[in-house]
């Protein structure tokens, strides 16, 4: 089989495994990181294919949606990529991207590295920031029933992993918890100059909310 021809197969398998996911962790979701990976992998030395699987296959089982397993993602992908014939070395490159891949609360250390990861990694933090992080937010908020903001609770930017995972605070407090905080942890030079731009972004909607909060505007 082709490199082209699985790509194909990879997108159809995708498309029908999230068909019902939440709307900011569907099928769009995973065909904005993609376009994002190929426009950063453009002109970059990298094993296109790798970046290709990993993007299509990053959150084919995200474990906020499955108890917290973080194993369902990385086997959900190694059983396709298996009965599709893929080496062991790509699909061992593939599940290294889908487990290194989270934020996680941003104290998670990266146990592998890879230019193929971290291309891979700055497409999916550019759709967690800018217009579509702004809306992918509050989606999410909504799906879990959180309030949109109360000044009463302060972010926490310091969480565990184990905190992060179980905080349930308002939306607008992810901002700082992760969203404003994903520009600095870019990995490379394009991912950067895009991240740029779309934090610019949501810091004027935040400006723009809390005038709006507090009937200045």
């Amino acid at each position: 089989m082709s490199a082209s021809e699985l790509i194909i197969k990879t997108i159809a398998f995708v498309k029908e495994k999230l068909n019902d996911a939440e709307g900011g962790h569907d099928w769009f979701h995973i065909e904005r990181v993609y376009k994002n990976a190929l426009l950063i992998a453009d002109g970059t030395e990298c094993d296109l294919t790798v970046v290709q699987l990993g993007a299509l296959l990053h959150d084919i089982a995200d474990s906020k949606f499955h108890n917290g397993d973080e194993t369902i993602g990385p086997k959900t992908a190694r059983l396709f990529l298996e009965a599709e014939n893929v080496s062991e070395e790509i699909i061992l490159h593939v599940v290294n991207i889908i487990e290194n891949i989270s934020y996680k609360g941003g104290n998670f250390e990266k146990k592998f590295s890879s230019v193929e990861l971290d291309i891979v990694q700055d497409a999916d933090r550019l759709d967690a920031i800018g217009a579509i992080g702004v809306a992918r937010a509050f989606n999410y908020g909504g799906f879990k029933n959180r309030a949109l903001y109360n000044p009463e609770i302060a972010p926490v930017t310091n969480m565990t992993k184990e905190e992060y995972k179980k905080n349930n605070a308002p939306t607008i407090n992810h901002f700082y918890e992760k969203l404003l905080l994903l520009k600095d942890k870019m990995n490379t030079e394009k991912g950067k100059e895009i991240a740029a731009q779309r934090h610019q972004f949501m810091e004027l909607f935040l400006s723009q909310f809390y005038a709006e909060w507090d009937g200045l505007k």
